[in-house]
């Protein structure tokens, strides 16, 4: 933990806050605690090898190792792995490690293109040709951005912009075999119609029958497809990945194309899929970890779910920290959904807002339409000052729109 954060206090029987990164104190607090497995959350600590210094000690990991971990972490990798074994789903691309070969290309090129830093940038640093950026002014003070601060590493991937709808497919996965988790929709931006900053997340949707409405069963096959190849590149490379493989996807005409990996649980799309798990999630870490994950013993409710984040207000731009929030989570619970402690710190028996995401809440229903209203009603049971709700995810009207936008890609 880095904040103390109530909800994994009350539930932890010990615990320590350090620096997600700092390998030796997190492998020193494992080894004092008695660890025999760890599950490993955000991908900064992957980066730094985290998983390899637990295993050297003996503790099994749910996460991938820092080699396998450049899926997430290095997204030049991830483009030309998938180019050098033909896996299907790649986009075209050209990496950049300068500032002035990047700018010619923009300016040779009339089409319209993403712009990513190479490493990590928290989920923030993708702009899209279009939507963040008005035009090549635009897309040039961005890279001149990026090399000057050193964004992600200080080096980026143009690709070619994609059309259709973005979906997620998270995968459990022990280097060999991949189980998929229901398929789920984020909504990046900050407010309501899809306008606003980009942020890491303000909530998401998953349907009944693990689908989306605009993903055929034969369409997610596909996803999984490719998520599969992936996984048998990095192993004929010698990087067996083990973990949680996140795979965000962009439905096209053409099918599902692959738009990034992470190495890790999507958030908020893991408050979404755990919260319906049927299985023992501790027999499937146990499977991922020792390599013997077996797709039977892994299973989800019949459920949707709607899940909307409580942040602080101006979060995207320029949050309000600090301020109290109150969660009634007796109330939440009777309505039969859930709520998850983000990024809060408990002080002095208060739970205040950080610069992040507050409060996840999820509805749990029969269908997208009963989640959302549940959802609804248990936001009304976190309160506080200066807090923000982007309350149009998963209602009906945005859920149309996007399977009428689909009908016209396809044709």
């Amino acid at each position: 933990m880095r904040n103390h954060n109530p909800g994994i206090a009350k539930l932890a029987k010990e615990f320590k806050i350090v620096k997600e990164t700092d390998v030796t104190a997190v492998t020193s607090f494992a080894l004092s605690a008695g660890a025999e497995m760890a599950v490993i959350g955000p991908e900064a600590p992957l980066e730094v090898g985290l998983v390899d210094a637990l295993e050297e000690k003996g503790v099994r990991c749910v996460g991938p190792s820092k080699a396998a971990a450049r899926l997430e972490i290095s997204k030049s990798f991830t483009r030309a792995l998938m180019r050098r074994h033909q896996v299907p789903g790649n986009i075209d691309f050209a990496v950049f490690d300068d500032l002035a070969s990047a700018r010619k290309f923009v300016l040779d090129n009339d089409r319209d293109m993403v712009v990513k830093p190479v490493g990590l940038t928290g989920g923030k640093g993708v702009k899209v040709m279009g939507e963040h950026l008005l035009g090549k002014e635009d897309t040039i003070r961005y890279l001149e951005e990026i090399f000057e601060h050193h964004i992600g590493g200080g080096g980026v991937v143009l690709e070619e912009k994609l059309v259709g709808e973005e979906f997620t497919l998270q995968a459990f996965c022990d280097g060999r075999t991949v189980v998929p988790m229901p398929l789920v929709q984020d909504h990046k931006r900050a407010y309501e119609g899809d306008v606003g900053p980009n942020t890491g997340g303000m909530g998401a949707y998953s349907q009944e029958d693990h689908l989306l409405p605009f993903v055929t069963a034969r369409e997610r096959d596909a996803a999984l497809d490719i998520m599969r190849r992936t996984v048998e590149a990095m192993r004929a490379e010698g990087s067996e990945y083990r973990g949680i493989l996140y795979g965000q996807f962009m439905n096209t005409r053409d099918g599902p194309r692959v738009i990034e990996y992470n190495a890790r649980f999507g958030d908020p799309e893991a408050m979404n899929v755990l919260s319906i798990i049927s299985s023992s999630f501790t027999e499937v870490c146990d499977g991922i970890a020792s390599g013997s994950l077996s797709p039977s013993k892994v299973s989800f409710m019949p459920k949707a779910t709607v899940c909307k984040y409580v942040v602080p207000r101006g979060y995207g731009t320029d949050p309000a920290a600090g301020k109290a929030v109150h969660v009634d989570e007796k109330a939440i619970a009777k309505l039969g959904a859930r709520a998850y402690y983000a990024m809060v710190s408990e002080e002095g028996g208060k739970v205040l807002t950080t610069t992040s995401r507050a409060v996840g809440v999820v509805g749990i229903d029969d269908t997208i339409e009963g989640a959302e209203k549940m959802c609804e009603k248990a936001l009304a049971h976190v309160t506080g000052d200066a807090l923000f709700v982007r309350h149009d995810i998963g209602r009906p009207e945005v859920v149309r729109k996007r399977v009428e936008h689909m009908q016209q890609v396809r044709k």
